[in-house]
């Protein structure tokens, strides 16, 4: 079986080559040596000739003979984060963050360190005193042990 472990070293081999901010987000070895690799970038999308690039890295270093699927490629829109550069990627976009224990929220991600997110929402309320709803501002500070799964919003407005 090919090892996980190995994969990972030979895929940030070449991302360090190409020194382009690549960065992996995941990568599965199944039973039957079905490799799944996804990587992204710091700056924009994965370009197919850097997913081409990491493929081939893989591929050449594997044993002679030995019977594998590989599958290079960048993680799709709709998939939730699986790492904290995605977050980092991603700050000033709206994203949805749903708990682990309830709930979900959704707003402008702003800050991301490494133990939280700040994820900033608005929404008119009625305040004491006042006639009319406000616009108000919210900073909501989440740990990413609350955290369930984040999500991109995605618009098309």
């Amino acid at each position: 079986m090919i090892e996980r472990k190995r994969i990972i070293e030979l895929a940030q081999e070449r991302i360090d080559e190409l020194d382009k901010g690549l960065y992996i987000v995941e990568a599965t070895v199944s039973s039957s040596n079905a490799i799944n690799v996804e990587i992204d970038c710091m700056e924009g999308g994965v370009a197919i000739v850097d997913c081409m690039s990491v493929s081939r890295n893989i591929e050449h270093n594997q044993e002679e003979g030995a019977e594998f699927e590989l599958l290079v490629s960048s993680p799709g829109l709709d998939k939730p984060f699986k790492v904290q550069q995605q977050y980092i990627k991603n700050i000033e976009k709206d994203v949805t963050v749903i708990f682990k224990e309830h709930g979900s929220i959704t707003g402008t991600l702003k800050e991301v360190d490494d133990n939280k997110i700040v994820v900033e929402t608005s929404s008119k309320e009625r305040l004491e005193g006042k006639k009319k709803k406000v616009l108000v501002v919210k900073q909501n500070e989440i740990l990413f042990n609350d955290i369930k799964e984040t999500r991109v919003v995605i618009s098309f407005k």
